[in-house]
């Protein structure tokens, strides 16, 4: 069975983005998500997907969209996120869930970790991540960094009882 992990940099108040794109530009965060999802499977939603500058190299690059889409041969789409459950449970291995916020709000509840830059700071969003309680989750901060007087943690969020 797969391993599902959400992977976001999300604000004080869970800003996720604005106008299809990031709100906050951190290159070393861009190297976090890099070396959390290099060499492992993506999944995404179709604008998440057409926000990428190109296909991020050296990573299997999964689309779910209810859309008929033409996407270059090397991105599997999937129609529905029940035949997308069923591939990923197919998998012996870790995929990563990198967005958007309905993506993170379908798949939070399937998550087994979350991998989550927690930026000290607010800004003018139109998307967020989803709630989630962390009676659920254990918490174990990795890092803490500071970027232009901008400061943020890298922190991974388990899901009790999974081993």
């Amino acid at each position: 069975m797969g391993k599902i992990t959400l992977i976001a940099a999300i604000g004080k108040n869970r800003e996720l983005g604005k106008n299809n794109d990031l709100i906050w530009s951190i290159p070393e965060d861009l190297k976090f998500f890099r070396n959390n999802t290099i060499n492992k499977t993506i999944v995404m939603g179709l604008n998440t997907f057409y926000s990428l500058p190109k296909l991020l190299p050296n990573r299997h690059h999964i689309v779910l969209s209810h859309k008929e889409v033409e996407l270059d041969s090397s991105v599997t789409v999937f129609h529905s996120m029940e035949e997308l459950l069923k591939y990923i449970n197919s998998l012996q291995e870790e995929v990563i869930i990198i967005g958007g916020s309905m993506m993170y709000k379908q798949f939070i509840e399937y998550a087994d970790e979350m991998i989550l830059t927690e930026i000290d700071d607010s800004k003018e969003a139109d998307v967020y991540f989803p709630e989630f309680s962390l009676d659920n989750w254990n918490k174990e901060i990795i890092s803490n960094h500071e970027y232009d007087d901008l400061k943020y943690s890298h922190i991974i969020y388990t899901r009790k009882g999974v081993k």
